[in-house]
């Protein structure tokens, strides 16, 4: 990712940069651009870009882009693309797509983008923290296992009249935490599942989060995992040749006592379906399939970085779903932390079953007082939203609409779905408490399994299947990873982890 600088001013442009402009509905340029101010000169004739904007009919609408070379003058080139009505999902766009030309040019010796957000309105806290995330995550790429790599862009200068604000830097600040969090989630969802196995996932969140004040990282091997009665879990890795864990990682920041949030991500390093085994197309991405993991992993992750008040604890069961003959069986009864048996009906049906031994060990063990788990669970959630919103199930109304006012605020989309109690009979077993393959509505019933293992304390479940990968680049989403989940769960850390409403300014 390029280094990101935040600036009051313009700064002196350079033949190696590329200035963006910002173009407001109806073709409006920016007050610095048309009307500079006393002994200072427009970086680029006003007269010029606007005729470029008419020749490639850029009216401001969001995402429209106007690239104008400007030979034998500073800057290298001009990027002018659409802002709309200004709102942060079009700054985000803004953001993403100057990024990602600049990128292009810096195949052709461009180094820095100079990046305004000042356009029909000034940039506040909240536009610097998008605006800084946006060029970040835009700029990401994961090269670990490609050659050569292009040139980069070696710097992004966000530029806002009020940046020497104590505010805006801070949000500035936290943008940029926030950013490399997810990009962290990234890397760990890319790469393959040839070097990612539970043991490397576990190594991962020590390395990273051990390092940090106020983290302990405990990681759970084979012989606590049937100590403590981990039975899915441990029937779920039985398959492979990489024995299963599960990491435990909490932060808890001076002053802190007592029980705290716990979040819970799936982390299936890769899904073969087990003996109910996937089609070749069905197995190509299943390296995704621990993102949910990798989300509260980084949450966590971002959360001490902040040095948030709030204390939690995030828990990754991790296992390859993988085929021998070792493996767990359809008609098989597991029996999870704290009792509860499953008959498998279904191999492929395995992310549930090692969230329901998480769950209830968060609950059991580790002082949880709300419980939130993120995972890509089913096919279903993809086919009623698609590939850009999560579906949300929470047993409290306040708990759904807190996360979903975090979402809000973190551009990741979420739609709440109904824990509808009329399929509940779908799961019942004559040789266990429950069955895992109850069939459809199957988010819904998916998200009927886990509750129990919640008990009574308030419980939200994230299923990410859709937004969690993306096929191409939008806005700061770049193709394949996404990090989702990780700004919305920090979002709800931020504002307190609350079980109840977030309370707008309005309140």
């Amino acid at each position: 990712m390029p280094r990101v600088a935040l600036l009051a001013g313009l700064p002196t442009l350079g033949e190696d940069d590329v200035l963006a402009v910002p173009v407001g509905a109806g073709g409006t340029l920016p007050v610095w651009l048309t009307r500079p101010g006393p002994g200072q000169v427009a970086p680029v004739q006003p007269e010029l870009l606007a005729g470029a904007l008419r020749d490639t009919g850029n009216t401001g609408g969001a995402g429209k882009i106007t690239n104008l070379p400007v030979p034998g003058r500073r800057p290298r080139s001009v990027v002018a693309v659409g802002t709309g009505a200004g709102t942060l999902p079009e700054l985000r766009s803004y953001v993403g797509i100057a990024v990602r030309r600049a990128q292009t040019l810096a195949e052709f010796g461009a180094r820095r983008l100079v990046l305004p957000l000042d356009g029909v309105a000034p940039a506040g806290a909240d536009e610097v923290r998008a605006a800084v995330e946006a060029a970040l995550l835009a700029g990401y790429r994961y090269r670990d296992t490609s050659r050569p790599h292009p040139p980069r862009l070696a710097e992004v200068a966000v530029v806002a009249a009020d940046a020497e604000d104590l505010p805006v830097a801070e949000a500035a600040r936290t943008g940029q935490i926030t950013a490399e969090a997810v990009a962290w989630a990234r890397d760990l969802v890319n790469t393959p599942a040839d070097t990612k196995d539970p043991e490397w996932l576990a190594a991962q969140a020590r390395q990273r989060l051990g390092e940090l004040d106020s983290v302990t990282v405990t990681v759970l091997g084979p012989d606590e995992l049937r100590a403590g009665g981990f039975g899915g879990v441990l029937a779920v890795g039985s398959g492979s040749a990489r024995s299963p864990r599960v990491v435990v990682a909490s932060y808890r920041p001076p002053g802190a006592d007592g029980g705290s949030p716990v979040l819970v991500g799936k982390g299936i390093t890769f899904d073969t379906g087990g003996l109910s085994i996937k089609t070749t197309a069905g197995m190509r991405e299943m390296k995704t399939d621990m993102a949910g993991g990798a989300a509260v992993l980084a949450a966590l992750d971002a959360a001490a970085r902040l040095r948030l008040p709030v204390a939690v604890t995030a828990v990754v069961p991790a296992a390859e779903n993988a085929v021998s003959g070792d493996s767990y069986r359809p008609g098989d009864v597991v029996r999870h932390v704290g009792g509860r048996t499953t008959e498998v009906l279904n191999t492929d049906a395995e992310g549930r079953l090692v969230l329901a031994d998480a769950l209830a060990h968060a609950r059991l063990e580790l002082g949880a007082t709300v419980l939130v788990d993120v995972a890509t669970l089913t096919g279903a959630m993809k086919s009623a939203l698609g590939n850009r919103t999560a579906g949300l199930y929470a047993t409290t109304d306040g708990l759904a609409d807190a996360l979903a006012t975090a979402a809000g605020h973190a551009g990741e989309r979420v739609w709440r779905m109904p824990l509808a109690e009329e399929y509940g009979d779908a799961l019942e077993s004559a040789v266990a408490d429950a069955n895992n393959a109850p069939g459809n509505p199957g988010g819904t019933t998916a998200a009927l399994f886990l509750r129990p293992f919640a008990g009574e304390l308030p419980w939200a479940h994230l299923d990410i299947a859709g937004p969690v990968r993306a096929g191409s680049d939008e806005a700061e989403i770049v193709k394949g990873g996404t990090g989702y989940g990780t700004r919305l769960l920090l979002r709800w850390l931020e504002a307190g982890a609350p079980v109840d409403p977030i309370p707008t300014a309005e309140d």
